[in-house]
């Protein structure tokens, strides 16, 4: 709920602050040319510099989930009283994973805003925050590839489900609510126990 309340509190201020441009967004973000050898204006390199970010980025989360780190994390995760117990401070690797997931969803919201040159409220809405939580529960939670699953289905449907105007949240919901029932670890997590299932 805190974060729901932080999340519209920035809205709010977005919205009034007068170097964000309110309700018309930051407009005509320009492009430029990264390390003064890409230039991005040209959309092959700008697919390729996102296809980059996005494969370091990956990379990086996977990396860090098979490390030390990311093992503490997940001892963390499934039981926090014996993770104390055994000396590993829970709230300093709490506040480190809380850092690195605002550094790489600062990094998506830059990419992004290059991309399409545009910087809009609904950036900033907390239904965005709303969108990814679904898009990591319908891919599956507690998967690598889980969210890139479920971020594709999530814009799959929004972008081929566009031409039915006004109904189009309803059918999502409606699609969403069966792929949660249907698929308890998402479709990633069921696919890979599915796998795992002797023949």
């Amino acid at each position: 709920m805190i974060t729901l309340a932080l999340a519209q509190m920035l809205y709010f201020f977005c919205l009034q602050a007068p170097f964000t441009g309110g309700e018309d967004g930051i407009q005509a973000v320009p492009r430029g040319v990264l390390f003064g050898l890409i230039d991005l204006r040209n959309t092959l390199a700008m697919y390729f510099t996102v296809l980059a970010i996005f494969l370091a980025g990956f990379l990086l989360i996977y990396r860090t989930i098979h490390s030390p780190f990311g093992q503490v994390l997940k001892a963390i995760r499934e039981n926090e009283p014996r993770a104390l117990s055994l000396g590993y401070g829970a709230d300093q690797y709490k506040l480190i994973a809380f850092v690195l997931s605002a550094a790489l969803s600062g990094l998506a919201g830059g990419t992004k805003a290059i991309v399409f040159q545009l910087a809009s409220l609904t950036d900033v809405h907390w239904t965005m925050s709303g969108e990814v939580v679904l898009m990591t529960l319908l891919g599956g939670l507690g998967t690598v590839f889980g969210p890139v699953a479920g971020a594709v289905i999530v814009i799959g449907l929004e972008t081929y489900l566009a031409q039915l105007g006004a109904w189009v949240t309803v059918v999502q919901g409606t699609i969403f609510v069966l792929c949660v029932l249907a698929f308890r670890r998402g479709v990633v997590g069921e696919l890979a126990r599915f796998l795992r299932k002797p023949l």
